[in-house]
């Protein structure tokens, strides 16, 4: 199915999605925001979907803002609400793909800038093609990291190493960003979707709940004790015990066989 900004496939349980803007490097417009958030919610929905991959057409992933919707309308016109464009755009997205209990794996081929590189740092395992590249590019504009950018980066590097990406804006090479433990790994871009991809339809295959189980778990360690979040793995792993999945994982243990996983 194509839309305007956005393109979707479905095979073998993944649902690719695609930002399709290449002309500017797959910047957002509010449109474009809209259709990706209609997506994972539809991947959200739909026990079909196993496992989502995002990536980007064209030589870049993502550049972000598409400024021509954060500027004046009018001539001596005031500023757009920039909170405006953070509320409608970026926090549902980040939200859904935190939220969404299934694997989200996303595809960097080129260029992540700005949202574009936070938005690939909030999914739960990201590959890039060795040539892409990531920078926090919010300082140049005197803005901060928005799209989760602020929560992500201190987690993912420490706070020294957010603060120089924030204040800096230095483009980080893929390899970088693979040593300081930003992405999962990385591949030649000839064959990027290919790995991403099969990676992707090897995880549509496994024990989807408890998968989206463990998401829920990281998600909620983040702001949780340590004697609050071992309350939470109690709950957490009672949940895992009554699905399908686990019952067939241990009677392919006990029987010597490959478990055949249902996601349920």
């Amino acid at each position: 199915m194509a839309n305007q900004s956005i393109l979707t496939s479905f095979d073998d349980g993944v649902l690719t999605i695609t930002l399709n803007r290449p002309e500017v490097l797959n910047s957002f417009t509010l449109a474009m925001a809209q259709e990706l958030q209609d997506a994972l919610r539809a991947a959200a929905d739909d026990p079909a979907i196993r496992a989502v991959l995002l990536t980007g057409s064209g030589r870049g992933f993502c550049a972000g803002q598409d400024l021509t919707e954060a500027l004046p309308k009018e001539p001596n016109s005031p500023m757009p609400d920039i909170g405006d464009v953070v509320r409608s755009c970026y926090n549902p997205i980040v939200r859904a793909i935190r939220g969404l209990e299934k694997p989200v794996i996303c595809a960097v081929n080129g260029i992540a800038a700005g949202a574009g590189a936070n938005l690939a740092f909030a999914c739960d395992l990201t590959i890039a093609a060795e040539e892409a590249s990531f920078v926090e590019s919010f300082a140049k504009l005197g803005l901060i990291p928005d799209t989760g950018g602020t929560f992500f980066l201190p987690r993912l590097v420490g706070t020294q190493r957010a603060t120089a990406m924030a204040f800096l804006g230095e483009k980080i090479p893929a390899a970088k960003a693979l040593d300081w433990g930003l992405i999962y790994s990385i591949v030649p871009l000839a064959v990027l979707h290919e790995s991403a991809l099969a990676l992707a339809k090897m995880l549509a295959t496994q024990p989807t709940r408890g998968f989206g189980l463990t998401k829920r778990a990281f998600n909620h360690s983040l702001g949780a004790t340590l004697d609050a979040q071992l309350d939470f793995e109690e709950q957490t792993m009672r949940e895992a015990g009554r699905t399908d999945d686990y019952a067939e994982g241990v009677r392919a243990f006990l029987q010597k066989r490959k478990p055949n996983y249902t996601g349920h």
